[in-house]
């Protein structure tokens, strides 16, 4: 059995796609650890454009929209993803036609289910995320999603806070997306990142305790269903519950 380990762009998965595709028995990773089993031969994928771009091409024939439903698989926050992404082209290929309403057959059903995390993850943090006046007049926002949807939520961002420069860090994957009122760019930023922060933080981070303080009423706790609107690991980067 053959496995592709590709470096965890969409380039190099197509790349990986453009050898796998005959391939029954392999499997294509980005993963940094993985398991091998017996008789397993590890192919370590550089991208090539030429394959990338005939793999592309084939895709978009068979429908135009499937780039997007893989680049969103491809999102995923788990090692399984490009294999979820091969099984969904696969059927793609075969069939030369779109397939996302074949939703009785496994390989749509599980595109499906993980393009839905994603996207709904990407539509959370556009109401979750908080930004923090930095000392320099830049808002900062870190963040750290279950899976890559910097570049998903930053639209949005700019659409809000059109005149306002700011900076979204994905802490988990060690990406920024930076404004500067005109443009946007997302680069890499380092392990750690130290933002110093305006005077007035502290005190509009107390607003917002004493504002979730005021709307919450204590004789009532409803731990359970706030859990089910807000999952725990959204907390980290809220002021109104740090600390709790």
């Amino acid at each position: 059995m053959n496995v592709y380990v590709t470096d965890g762009t969409e380039a190099c998965f197509y790349t990986a796609a453009f050898a796998a595709y005959a391939d029954k028995d392999c499997v294509i990773t980005s993963a940094k650890r993985f398991q091998l089993s017996v008789g397993a031969k590890v192919v370590r994928v550089e991208t090539d454009a030429e394959k990338q771009e005939r793999v592309l091409r084939k895709v978009r024939a068979c429908d135009p929209r499937a780039p997007r439903d893989i680049s969103l698989i491809l999102r995923r926050g788990c090692d399984t993803r490009e294999m979820t992404a091969l099984g969904y082209l696969r059927l793609l290929v075969r069939t030369g036609a779109p397939v996302r309403a074949r939703l009785s057959h496994p390989a749509v059903i599980e595109a499906e289910q993980e393009k839905r995390k994603v996207t709904l993850e990407a539509h959370r943090f556009t109401g979750f995320l908080r930004f923090m006046e930095g000392q320099n007049g830049v808002y900062y926002a870190p963040f750290a999603p279950d899976n890559d949807i910097l570049e998903l939520i930053l639209p949005h961002f700019l659409r809000r806070l059109a005149d306002q420069p700011f900076v979204i860090h994905d802490t988990a994957r060690g990406l920024a997306g930076m404004y500067n009122g005109k443009e946007c760019v997302i680069v890499q930023t380092a392990e750690k990142v130290d933002v110093p922060l305006a005077e007035s933080e502290a005190y509009f981070c107390g607003l917002w305790k004493e504002y979730y303080r005021a709307v919450n009423i204590a004789q009532r706790p409803h731990e359970k269903q706030m859990k089910g609107y807000m999952p725990v690991r959204y907390w980290k980067f809220l002021p109104e519950k740090r600390g709790t």
